[in-house]
């Protein structure tokens, strides 16, 4: 019996071709078709995923499993912290259950702690992150807009964190706030 080949990548946006691009958006859309309208994946969410750095697993050559990094500024109590924000992370479902998904957020974790003050993402699946040494934000969320900071309620707990070798000493119940952009803000 052979085992398959499975093969962990980090890909800049603009190194992806044409089929791998495709093949990404691909298995995020499958990952996300089950969920309600809201949560599926959009352009939007693509968007995001965009312009920064991509962490690809493959099987046997298929793409399987991905998610991005991309630098935002996040602000904690008002003070700015360059952030690795996590976007676009989904697993082929005939390919869950695996470890790959897993291995791509290991992956991302390396990515976050080597170049970031911290490390950020939106979810309601706390148990798969926190396992991976991520924690929910306490504190109030924000978007930042030209008219200032907007409360963000819905968002509250569905924020996690990730502390890198330079995150500074935070307050984990201090307001949070995000770029708006279109889409989700966070």
């Amino acid at each position: 019996m052979t085992l398959p080949a499975v093969r962990l990548r980090r890909i800049r946006t603009e190194d992806l071709d044409t089929a791998e691009v495709a093949a990404i958006r691909a298995v995020l859309i499958e990952a996300f078709a089950d969920e309600s309208p809201d949560e599926q994946f959009t352009e939007d969410d693509w968007q995001h995923a965009l312009g920064g750095v991509h962490v690809v697993l493959d099987v046997d050559g298929e793409i399987v499993s991905h998610a991005s990094v991309v630098e935002r500024e996040l602000r904690i109590g008002g003070r700015p912290l360059r952030t690795g924000y996590v976007e676009a992370v989904g697993t082929a479902p005939a390919s869950q259950g695996r470890g790959h998904g897993t291995a791509v957020m290991r992956e991302v974790n390396d990515v976050i702690c080597a170049g970031f003050e911290l490390g950020a993402l939106g979810t309601g699946s706390h148990g798969f992150y926190e396992r991976l040494g991520w924690r929910a934000w306490r504190g109030p969320t924000f978007v930042r807009e030209g008219d200032g900071d907007h409360r963000t309620p819905d968002e509250d707990g569905l924020i996690l964190v990730l502390g890198t070798p330079t995150t500074p000493p935070l307050d984990e119940t201090a307001p949070i706030s995000c770029d708006a952009r279109s889409g989700d803000d966070w």
